[in-house]
This record gives structure tokens, sequence and C-alpha cells, in this order.
């Protein structure tokens, strides 16, 4: 399973803005093959092995800022969408709904993710699901950081007490990842 560079950009991205101090500790603790993609620079448009790239990396992240890999999978989610909507992409958010910012954040990421299929259903004025069916290399921290994703993009685009639930997931056995989004 690959995931695209822009993806991994912003898990370094994220700690040297909000926790500079611990940037060097992180890279400490990374293994060979992970510190060796963050040495090398990270390609925005290129292509990466994901358990190096994002999952361990993002583990190590959680651990050693939150003592909880799944909060720091969240966190990093959360500034991936800050990151990734801006300028002119902050504008169609804003300008969109929100049952069509995640319709069409479900196509974006399988441009993110390979192999992966997400789709939605059941959208509403207030509420959407989302569903990952296809994830060649299921991982907890993976589906965290989509649900952080999730719900700063709606944040973003204006709504309120946002609330993303993972229900299902692949990790644990089930058919798929199920997320269960709410707004005010």
């Amino acid at each position: 399973m690959e995931i695209k560079g822009v993806a991994v950009k912003s898990i370094p991205d994220y700690i040297k803005k909000e926790h500079p101090e611990k940037y060097s500790e992180w890279m400490s603790v990374l293994p060979h093959d992970s510190k060796k993609i963050f040495l090398e620079g990270v390609i925005s448009s290129q292509w990466y092995p994901i358990e190096e790239a994002a999952i361990t990396p993002t583990q190590k992240m959680g651990e050693l800022l939150f003592n909880d890999p799944k909060k720091g999978a969240w966190e990093s989610g959360k500034y991936s969408a800050e990151a990734a909507l801006t300028g002119i992409y902050k504008i169609y958010v804003k300008l969109s709904s929100p049952t069509h910012i995640i319709n069409r954040a479900s196509r974006i990421f399988q441009a993110y993710y390979k192999p992966a299929e997400i789709s939605t259903s059941n959208a509403k004025s207030n509420s959407v699901e989302v569903h990952i069916t296809k994830f060649s290399k299921p991982d907890e921290v993976i589906e965290y950081r989509i649900g952080g994703w999730i719900q700063r993009a709606l944040e973003l685009s204006g709504c309120h007490d946002v609330e993303v639930v993972i229900d299902k997931s692949l990790t644990n056995g089930d058919i798929e990842t199920h997320y269960s989004i709410k707004w005010g």
C-alpha cells in the first residue's frame, strides 16, 4: 500500500509547527527506513510505502506528543486538512455544502492512498456516512488520521459541533471502516 507524498509531508510539518521542541526527538525514534524518507525530503507528487512513510511516523509522533497514537493521528489529520485546504481551496470549501465537501473528499482520498476505495452514503443536511471498503493495509492510525481530516475539513467549511465516529474498522476485521459524521 502506498501514500502520496503530500500526505506524508504534513506529518513532519505538523510537528515543526505545533511542537518544534519535539521534532529532533521524534526524528531520533524513527526507524531507519522512515527517517530516510524525511531526511531525503518528501516530494509531494511521489508515492511512498505507507508503513514507513505514514503509519510508523504517526505512531511515534502520537506516542511522543500525546502518549496516544490515535490522538496523534487525529491531530495530524486535522493539520493535514488545514494545510491542504488553503488559498483557492479554502474559498471553495467555504462556498460548498458540507455534504459536497465530504463527497469530493472521498474521491480525493483515492488519490492519496492506493489502492483504496472510499465512498459516501446517507447524505443529509447535517450528516453523512463515509465507507472505506478497500484498503490493502488497514491500520488504526490511518483510520484516525482520516477521521481528523474529515473533522477539520467540515469545520473549515463552516460546520459547528462536528462529530466523527468510527463505528466499524477494517483493522478490527469488519468488512469496512465506517465513519458516522454529524454537524450542527
